[in-house]
């Protein structure tokens, strides 16, 4: 079973708490983090209820999407992310998803969470793709997927009168992820 809490070089990643939800407000409440999401930021309610979906996806699964913080400073979470399973219309899979706080844009921190949630998609729980959900107009993410070696794979047409959302999938064997070393704590 994947371990609730990870370290990678430079990033602490573990199971979300409760106890995260002023900051999981801050980051998902925040217009800038919420640019490219046709439903815009969420009030504290609806943070409240995601969370609370996060952490029943650890309880069942034992993994899911983490609370992220650098190690050099542990009680600011910088954002949140990781693999959760998820749908996409009827089709079931792991979604990759990350969302960070506006100053840790463009510091590669999205990355190098994205390799370990890789890392453990195919060399601990032996999924056979990840796929990432992205909006089209959301570049920075489309690329980000891109470099991790990601690809374009489909439409989903998630917001009705909006253009679809891009589906971008990697599967196990072409993972540049996979030789990730973690240390587990």
């Amino acid at each position: 079973m994947p371990a609730s809490c990870q370290e990678t070089a430079r990033l602490l990643l573990r199971a979300p708490t409760l106890d995260d939800l002023p900051q999981a407000c801050a980051i998902h409440g925040d217009p800038q983090t919420n640019r490219f999401n046709p439903n815009g930021p969420i009030n504290a309610a609806a943070c409240a209820d995601k969370l609370h979906g996060w952490i029943e996806h650890w309880q069942q699964h034992g993994f899911g999407y983490w609370a992220i913080a650098l190690r050099s400073d542990p009680q600011r979470l910088i954002g949140f992310g990781g693999i959760m399973q998820g749908f996409f219309g009827h089709e079931p899979g792991l979604n990759l998803y990350f969302r960070l706080r506006p100053e840790a844009w463009g510091q590669g921190y999205a990355a190098e969470m994205a390799r370990a949630a890789l890392h453990l998609a195919f060399s601990e729980l032996h999924a056979p793709r990840v796929t990432g959900l992205v909006r089209p107009d959301n570049l920075p993410s489309r690329r980000a997927l891109e470099r991790l070696g990601l690809s374009l794979d489909g439409e989903l047409d998630d917001f009705p009168g909006q253009a679809p959302s891009l589906l971008y999938r990697i599967s196990a064997p072409d993972n540049p992820g996979s030789g990730l070393s973690l240390i587990h704590i």
